[in-house]
């Protein structure tokens, strides 16, 4: 039996963006306010979510695993942080695996876990899982659901 595909979202799953917000100086925080997701840099500036890691981890280990994320339009350099965030903090367990795309509906598999259903994710043709919803609040939650998947 082949291994099922699943798609992982990057901002609010596997990365805190509030913890990016937080590193801005004042100064960049009231020139941003409300759209924080322009400001250059803050990708590379995230922590990971609690358990985001060691879950990716575990997901690779039995699943075929993609990052799918969309970066904003208006900030160029979060195309990139997106990147060397994923290769500083998941390293060689997703080489080649991101995809970038304000078209998450397009991308071909079993499951997306996403917090919204923004940017085609809630026409994703496989299930949601929606993190932070009931049931998913959290990566413990979310790996305990794709546990079931193990033979």
């Amino acid at each position: 039996m082949s291994k099922k595909t699943i798609y992982v979202d990057m901002d609010g799953v596997l990365v805190n963006f509030q913890t990016g917000i937080d590193k801005l100086s004042d100064d960049d925080k009231l020139k941003y306010e409300g759209r924080y997701d322009e400001v250059p840099g803050i990708f590379s500036k995230m922590d990971p979510m609690p358990d985001a890691i060691a879950s990716f981890g575990w997901l690779c280990k039995n699943f075929n695993v993609y990052i799918l994320s969309t970066a904003p339009w208006e900030n160029p350099s979060a195309w990139s942080d997106k990147r060397v965030w994923v290769e500083k903090h998941l390293g060689n367990k997703a080489y080649k695996r991101v995809i970038l795309s304000h078209n998450k509906h397009l991308c071909k598999g079993d499951f997306l876990i996403d917090d919204r259903t923004a940017n085609g994710a809630g026409e994703f043709e496989g299930r949601l899982i929606q993190f932070g919803a009931e049931g998913y609040e959290n990566w413990l939650k979310v790996i305990k659901y794709f546990n079931t998947y193990i033979d």
